[in-house]
């Protein structure tokens, strides 16, 4: 498990990132009858924290003030983005809570771009937003939405800070700081909740996978990409996440995609394809 050697170009390393967290969110949602949705979340991110601090090994000790002052947001927003985004995703379809969470990282490209062709991209994305966003309360649960569009703001807090700290600290060091810290924030909810109280090796078994998948893997080629490419190309690049999530729901939990939803996912990867044709080195 030698993730440090492995160089990746920027832009194939968040396409992968994308369809490996969206397997994990669909196989995620497996777990919450049995141990709930705080349950699922501490398990993944409490078994990437031991995973990231057992391959990185990042020297706690030597961090300096001005990294803390990134790392420990950077690691907090990191946890509640999943943890809310999972109590989200247990009362909406994964793909409609994916394209409200989207929201937050579409404001970060919107802020940031500069050129007119970038707005282009900007506006089709946001199209697909408006295709499948719950314009009327028929058969969505209010609250669930909510929690969606809220971990959409700690997403874009993660983006904008993720970009900083990959100039402060080593990305790999950066990601196990933050996972550690993200479990600090996360593990207590699964063991108060009493979700981790029906804990078996099957289930144990689960989340290794599920921490892979969705945390160790993702965030570091994440981590990795942040470091090298603007926070604005980053954030139209993950249009592609409500597509992806839309997939891999219909793969895993037989959500099947509606007309508007399939427009929608042309919209987002032609704004994702745009972004990356017309992105600069």
């Amino acid at each position: 498990m030698r993730f440090r050697n492995i160089n990746i170009p920027p832009i194939p390393a968040v396409l992968l990132a994308i369809i490996s967290v969206q397997s994990g969110a669909a196989i995620a949602k497996t777990l919450f009858p049995s141990i709930g949705a705080a349950g699922t979340a501490s398990l993944r991110i409490g078994i990437s924290a031991l995973i990231l601090m057992a391959v990185y090994r990042p020297k706690l000790t030597k961090l300096t003030k001005e990294q803390w002052k990134f790392v420990i947001p950077y690691g907090l927003c990191l946890g509640a983005m999943n943890l809310v985004f999972y109590f989200a995703i247990e009362r909406i379809p994964i793909g409609l809570a994916v394209t409200l969470e989207f929201i937050g990282p579409l404001m970060v490209a919107i802020l940031g771009s500069k050129r007119a062709v970038d707005f282009l991209w900007v506006l089709l994305a946001a199209a697909g937003i408006v295709l499948i966003a719950p314009w009327t309360t028929n058969g969505v649960d209010i609250l669930g939405a909510a929690l969606a569009t809220l971990a959409g703001a700690f997403w874009a807090a993660y983006i904008v800070l993720g970009g900083k700290i990959s100039q402060k600290m080593d990305g790999n060091e950066a990601v196990a700081t933050g996972m550690l810290l993200a479990a600090c924030l996360v593990v207590p909810f699964g063991i108060f909740g009493g979700g981790l109280e029906g804990l078996t090796p099957k289930f144990l078994g689960m989340g290794i996978a599920l921490a892979l998948l969705s945390s160790a893997i993702p965030f570091t080629l994440e981590m990795k990409a942040l470091g090298r490419l603007p926070a604005r190309t980053f954030s139209i690049l993950m249009s592609l996440e409500p597509a992806v999530a839309a997939i891999c729901a219909f793969i895993f939990l037989q959500e099947y995609l509606s007309f508007n939803e399939i427009l929608a996912v042309v919209f987002v990867v032609a704004a994702s394809a745009g972004s990356t044709i017309t992105s600069r080195r």
